[in-house]
């Protein structure tokens, strides 16, 4: 008992109490749980990692050049030397039909395309830019859709108008269609921009091109988002008693805008990577020497009934990628949304 007079001591929590794990930290553990989200990250890392190692496997297992033409090339199989082009018996002699695929890693293991190039090195080299395409798209475009969406719903009046009014302009035409349209005018004189120039035939025209074309698609939702942020009462409250604006928007509204733009992140990636694939094939997208998994498709298109590994080795390789991408998306939203998880009945 307290003695009469004598202050009260209030009693020292339990030594075993833990605290309570924060919003990241949780969301982190139901990402873990979601075995389909963690399969999706699964294969994801095998791709990136089998892309990487396409230096590894051109110059120390195939020994070629995949961005060399081999039209008069000789490989080994089975202990005899053959023509990695079939010859022809009218012309120059150049082969007509490229060596189908061996199984061998170290002789053309997809095979060659219509220039004796290891279709096999190609891919790996091709992976690597359509993800770097991909990932660096979609982060530019979910970066700016962001900041664009924060703007427009925070200011309201002139400023959102007009904002919205660019996006709906945008937002207006078919995303391929205005992709081929910009990538046809851009490939014959680059971009501009100030003191920021992209050649014609950098990876970073594309990027520009596919992240500018998707912006709306984040920056629409993040702007309806922070116009119901903006009427909440803890944020009038702090605009009431004066703190700054940037301040408010740090502290207050890009906490509960970032998962949304974080979600994002994997979907964007799909279409992007959709969307270079698209350019590539029709010429308008990577260009030489350069190669994607789109410019291999189209290297294969005439080789489709002798030679169809060509085509589609990239096309499942593009398949496998974005349904991973779209699958961790899906485990990304359940984790960073709790009314998904409420709707899932998690």
């Amino acid at each position: 008992m307290t003695p009469a007079g004598a202050p009260a001591v209030n009693p020292a929590p339990p030594t075993g109490a833990r605290r309570s794990p924060g919003p990241w930290r949780t969301a982190a553990a139901d990402l873990l749980r979601n075995r389909s989200a963690l399969a999706a990250a699964a294969v994801l890392l095998l791709v990136v990692l089998a892309t990487l190692c396409a230096p590894l496997y051109a110059d120390h297992i195939a020994r070629t050049d995949p961005f060399q033409s081999h039209v008069s090339g000789t490989t080994v199989i089975d202990g005899r030397t053959v023509p990695v082009l079939t010859p022809s018996s009218t012309g120059l002699g150049l082969g007509v039909t490229p060596i189908g695929p061996t199984w061998d890693p170290a002789h053309y293991f997809l095979g060659a395309d219509n220039q004796g190039r290891d279709v096999m090195a190609r891919l790996l080299y091709g992976g690597r830019t359509s993800l770097f395409i991909g990932v660096t798209a979609a982060l530019l475009s979910c970066a700016v859709g962001t900041a664009v969406g924060v703007v427009a719903g925070y200011a309201g009046g002139v400023v959102d108008s007009v904002i919205s009014r660019i996006l709906d302009v945008i937002w207006a035409f078919p995303v391929y269609l205005l992709a081929i349209c910009l990538s046809v005018v851009l490939l014959t004189n680059g971009l501009r921009l100030g003191p920021v120039t992209v050649e014609a035939g950098s990876l970073w025209l594309p990027i520009t091109i596919i992240a500018a074309i998707y912006v709306p698609y984040i920056a629409r939702p993040l702007r309806g988002q922070v116009l119901v942020l903006r009427n909440k009462e803890y944020i009038q409250a702090a605009i009431g008693s004066g703190a700054p604006t940037l301040r408010i928007l740090r502290r207050e509204v890009l906490p509960n805008v970032v998962p949304t733009a974080i979600v994002f992140v994997p979907l964007m990636t799909a279409l992007a990577m959709l969307t270079e694939s698209a350019l590539s094939f029709l010429s308008v997208g990577v260009q030489p020497p350069d190669a994607s998994w789109g410019t291999i498709i189209q290297d294969g298109l005439g080789l489709l009934y002798t030679r169809p590994a060509v085509t589609i080795a990239p096309g499942l390789l593009i398949a496998l990628t974005t349904a991973a991408l779209n699958v961790l998306g899906d485990g990304v939203r359940d984790a960073l949304d709790p009314a998904a998880r409420l709707r899932g009945g998690v």
